[in-house]
């Protein structure tokens, strides 16, 4: 048995797409009514987006699920997508219909948990592959172990992070859908692995990004630790790095 179920099917032809999807909307009056920024930033926490918009001008505009801002102090080059939910499903819908709607570089920043030791909460990662553990970037690609977030974003979020002056870690995370199914016996053998981060939605976005050949960056803090086999969660202070997640994902994709 193979996954998915239909060997091979990432080679074949869907059956619609995301610009006949777009097409549709327009037809409705639903169209966006703004240019395409240059970049999208994802941002899975209300509350980190309650901090967004309370300390950044940011103007609210129709057009794609959740709640889409663009950023005043970008001119509009760069804009926020929130409200939407977790988990790799409704991202990867979202970044579909962004890609066909002109937008083609984005960073995913918010919260993981850590399987390391080493590795504290409020700890940066710059995540550069993930653990296909979930079911949507099998639908993309051919299967493998990892998917790769795109070189040029990974260097630009390192650059901004060296700009600010600010420690972090380049590391492999473990994307897996079904949280609370995060087993001892996998949490030992990626930990053995060295998989720094355990998360929802990275590798099913580096796979849409490497099939749709637009550049994708990720970006987390840590929240909360599985690295002693036991949850424990912290997520009240990870909020500290609100900020700066925001302000190196916005320069990286001003800068690219």
């Amino acid at each position: 048995m193979t996954f998915p179920n239909f060997r091979n099917k990432h080679a074949h032809d869907s059956i619609f797409t995301p610009e006949e999807f777009l097409k549709y909307q327009r037809k409705l009056g639903k169209y966006p009514k703004f240019k395409p920024p240059k970049g999208v930033i994802f941002c899975y926490s209300s509350r980190l987006l309650e901090h967004i918009l309370k300390n950044h001008k940011a103007v609210k505009v129709r057009g794609f699920y959740g709640e889409f801002y663009l950023l005043d102090e970008t001119k509009d080059q760069i804009g926020v997508l929130a409200k939407f939910g977790v988990g790799a499903p409704v991202v990867v819908t979202l970044m579909e219909e962004l890609i066909a709607f002109g937008v083609k570089k984005f960073i995913s920043i918010g919260e993981a948990g850590t399987l390391q030791k080493t590795l504290k909460i409020r700890d940066i990662v710059v995540c550069n592959r993930a653990i296909r553990d979930e079911g949507t970037s099998h639908h993309y690609l051919k299967h493998s172990k990892y998917a790769y977030a795109s070189e040029e974003m990974t260097r630009e979020l390192e650059k901004a992070l060296r700009e600010y002056g600010q420690k972090y870690l380049v590391g492999t995370s473990w994307t897996i859908d079904a949280p609370y199914r995060e087993t001892v016996a996998e949490a030992e053998q990626y930990r053995k692995e060295n998989v720094a981060t355990v998360d929802m939605e990275a590798a099913a976005l580096f796979a849409v990004a490497k099939y749709r050949n637009v550049d994708i960056g990720a970006i987390f803090t840590i929240s909360d630790s599985i690295a002693e086999l036991k949850w424990k969660p912290k997520f009240h202070l990870s909020e500290r790095n609100w900020e700066i997640l925001f302000q190196i994902a916005k320069e990286a994709l001003l800068n690219s």
